[in-house]
């Protein structure tokens, strides 16, 4: 089975953070990064390039494949700030209502700016999509 390729790593978050640019999205990593912390109680880490992830579970799926993923974490890229909840959506519609302006994936957030969003509501994502994962994946952590 082929190993993922994005995988937690040695380099320095604090020094990627604070490569980014426009200032303005740097400030919105620094404050997202500061949010996940304190949701996780972990310490960030770099998951390749240019993720900055949250502890991490072990997962096996009913095929039989299994990895290590991180719990949660972001990357600042070029067109909006990706934020990965690893649970996904379908209990949070209310929550999503009151975000404000995003675009979702399967487990991606899109925004882009943290102003454009209600940052409360956004902590309650997250710390909610952390707690299910750790619940679906305890048998494993």
């Amino acid at each position: 089975m082929a190993e993922l390729k994005t995988q937690p790593n040695d380099l320095d978050v604090e020094e990627f953070i604070s490569a980014i640019e426009p200032e303005w999205k740097r400030d919105d990593a620094w404050e997202v990064l500061k949010l996940m912390k304190n949701i996780t109680g972990e310490e960030p880490v770099m998951w390749g390039p240019s993720i900055v992830g949250f502890g991490k579970y072990k997962y096996v799926y009913e095929s039989g494949r299994e990895g290590e993923w991180m719990l949660t974490g972001f990357s600042p890229r070029k067109q909006a700030m990706t934020l990965y909840l690893m649970s996904g959506y379908d209990k949070m519609g209310e929550l999503m209502q009151k975000l404000g302006k995003y675009k979702s994936s399967v487990s991606c957030l899109y925004i882009k700016r943290l102003s454009d969003i209600d940052l409360e509501v956004l902590e309650e994502m997250t710390r909610k999509s952390v707690e299910i994962i750790k619940k679906r994946y305890a048998e494993y952590n």
